[in-house]
């Protein structure tokens, strides 16, 4: 699972530049789906047939954007002006190293900040906007930005390293939502193997969730699931910051999604997720938080709405460049989807009154 999420999140992919993502992912799917292809609005779409018709059809999706930047401009000095791609807090950009995904490649970057010993003559609780702050490559000139490939519209994404810390996490960018992706690419390698059951699943890799949902507002309507699943990231509230609860633990297994902004999860989804794990000895958190919306916020209302849920990786600090995610999380995670795709069955023909 490391070296899969370290591929992953290494990617230069935010939202509306997820293409070297899905190029990845097709890479490791292909030779184990029936059915894949790109729909108009950059999802990668897979199918893989089921082999047992009593079961209801399943689509699972992950988005495959991160949060990210854009260039906007390029000042005379070679500095370059930027545009956010997603929800950021400005207090963390200061000083940041970025990824600018060039013409010629990555290039290295950061974002620009004042020397401490300018500090004294400023105001210590002033918070710049991203507007104020600038990218710094290297270049002199503008010229020269442009002769190390860099022009307006190329995306940018944090140029943090993924790396292990402890015993059993990983710390980098994009975790939000590579981690995702890495459970459902695991699943589809997988599933089927040993004899187990199950139905039609469509594999939804989507475009644009952070900024909006976007890509998953058509999967439903492309595919028309009897059941859907996301999977994403969800922040943890375990440290000592003020705003926590300890509501979402770290290492303390996946979360089912009650309700989040974008949507209350079906109870038949959220009942057998939970059967599932007491069944299978899986530990697991409930998550009620509406600082966060996911794609199932947008499956579950769109063509004729259908039946969703989300299995929720716990994660510290997400949507910053140092996102930190247990990999005992995303084992546990990754059996309570297996157990409830092998079990839908037990779900068919049943409606919003069954709970």
């Amino acid at each position: 699972m490391y070296e899969l999420l370290k591929g992953l999140c290494e990617i230069v992919g935010p939202s509306g530049f997820e293409q070297d993502v899905q190029r990845f992912i097709l890479n490791e799917v292909k030779d184990y789906v029936d059915e894949y292809h790109v729909d108009s609005v950059g999802n990668l779409i897979v199918k893989k047939k089921g082999n047992n018709p009593d079961y209801p059809s399943l689509v699972i999706a992950a988005h495959t954007d991160e949060i990210g930047f854009i260039v906007k401009k390029i000042e005379e000095n070679g500095l370059i002006r930027f545009e956010k791609l997603g929800g950021f807090d400005d207090r963390i950009l200061l000083s940041l190293p970025v990824k600018v995904r060039s013409e010629k490649g990555n290039i290295d970057g950061v974002i620009g900040t004042i020397s401490a010993h300018y500090v004294k003559w400023d105001d210590p609780k002033r918070i710049s906007s991203h507007r104020d702050l600038y990218i710094d490559i290297g270049a002199r000139t503008a010229e020269e930005a442009a002769e190390m490939g860099i022009k307006v519209g190329q995306p940018i994404s944090y140029g943090t390293e993924f790396k292990k810390i402890g015993k059993n996490r990983v710390t980098g960018k994009a975790l939000d939502d590579r981690a995702g992706c890495a459970l459902l690419i695991r699943l589809l390698q997988n599933i089927g193997g040993n004899g187990t059951q199950h139905g039609d699943i469509y594999g939804a890799f989507t475009v644009q969730e952070e900024v909006g949902l976007r890509g998953a507002s058509v999967v439903s309507a492309a595919v028309e699931p009897d059941f859907a699943l996301a999977l994403d990231t969800t922040p943890t509230s375990d440290t000592f910051d003020v705003l926590m609860t300890g509501t979402r633990i770290l290492g303390n297994g996946p979360c089912i999604k009650i309700a989040d902004k974008s949507l209350i999860a079906h109870p038949l989804v959220t009942q057998h997720l939970e059967k599932v794990a007491e069944e299978g000895d899986i530990p697991y958190q409930h998550e009620v938080f509406m600082g966060i919306g996911t794609d199932a916020g947008a499956i579950h209302m769109t063509n004729k709405g259908v039946t969703a849920g989300v299995i929720s990786i716990p994660s510290r600090y997400t949507h910053t460049p140092i996102e930190v995610v247990d990999l005992d999380d995303m084992e546990n995670s990754y059996k309570l989807l297996h157990d409830f795709v092998v079990t839908l069955d037990q779900l068919k023909g049943k409606t919003f009154l069954d709970t």
